[in-house]
């Protein structure tokens, strides 16, 4: 018995029972148990409170409707820098080409270059004319851009990495005619975007400033993409295919400097024994030449 306020209170035994304590020490610590020699340690610890897991809740639970309410406008983001260079997306629809051919005429642009690789459905490279290069640069001739302002810079590219593969041809192309750029505008579809001026600036550096032009496909309210099955397509894959561009794809040094020049100068190479015939200015001075005609003729 011991005493509690002149009360004599009797004392309270806590029994265990053996077939659960044997081999289980007490150490004085934190209420800290061992068993099996030390193998098994039993301490105390924190756990969130009913509340705090509710808070914890609505948090998530906003934090992904937000996610979700922004997404849209996160993937089809336009930032315009104030260049006379435009570049197009030549795999883009043909209401795109009509914007485009639009924001080329009204923008006080000077140069305009359309990017792309071989078009869906070749197994490979065959010309620069089955390019979706060549395809977006015959889509703004018909929108009403002259064939001088154009000229379509192909990649070789087919089935990985087209957009990075793209902009590297276009660097590539500045670089062997001599063109200087510290700026231009990228004009792509709505989603995309984002992942474009990315791609665009990995290859260019910090030293060309890269803005970027979303242009919103008509089908589906981009309020509500999610009531549209596109909408859900368009966000999702673009989603995807940035969180990899941004934090899982390292292109090896040849594709990001030298890869698409080589394949360049090699099938020059074999236009110009296919031909029998020397040229000076090279295969690839031929082929701009007959697009330039082949769209003066439009």
């Amino acid at each position: 018995m011991c005493r509690w306020f002149g009360h004599d209170v009797p004392e309270m035994t806590i029994k265990t029972d053996p077939q659960y304590s044997q081999g289980v020490s007490r150490v004085s610590s934190g209420g800290e148990r061992r068993a099996l020699g030390g193998l098994l340690v039993r301490k105390e610890s924190w756990r969130l409170s009913g509340l705090a897991r509710l808070i914890l809740a609505i948090a998530i639970v906003g934090l992904a409707t937000w996610i979700f309410l922004e997404i849209y406008s996160f993937l089809a983001i336009t930032t315009k820098e104030s260049t006379d260079t435009l570049i197009v997306e030549g795999w883009v629809h043909e209401y795109v080409l009509s914007i485009a051919a639009k924001e080329f005429k009204t923008n006080g642009y000077k140069r305009l270059f359309t990017t792309g690789g071989p078009v869906e459905g070749l197994a490979g490279y065959v010309n620069d004319y089955q390019t979706a290069a060549s395809v977006g640069a015959e889509g703004l001739v018909k929108a009403g851009v002259t064939a001088d302002a154009v000229q379509m810079v192909p990649s070789h590219i087919i089935g990985r990495d087209r957009t990075y593969s793209s902009a590297v041809a276009l660097r590539n192309w500045l670089h062997d005619n001599d063109v200087i750029v510290n700026s231009f505008n990228v004009l792509t579809e709505d989603t995309h975007a984002r992942r474009t001026r990315l791609l665009f600036e990995e290859v260019f550096g910090s030293k060309v400033r890269v803005g970027v032009i979303s242009i919103p496909d008509p089908g589906y309210d981009q309020r509500h993409w999610w009531r549209y099955s596109q909408g859900v397509k368009d966000v999702l894959t673009e989603g995807v295919a940035y969180i990899y561009s941004k934090f899982f794809f390292w292109p090896s040094a040849a594709e990001s400097q030298a890869d698409l020049r080589s394949q360049r100068l090699e099938i020059t190479g074999q236009r110009t024994k296919e031909d029998g015939r020397a040229n000076p200015q090279g295969a690839d001075f031929q082929m701009r030449e007959a697009f330039t005609v082949s769209y003066r003729k439009i």
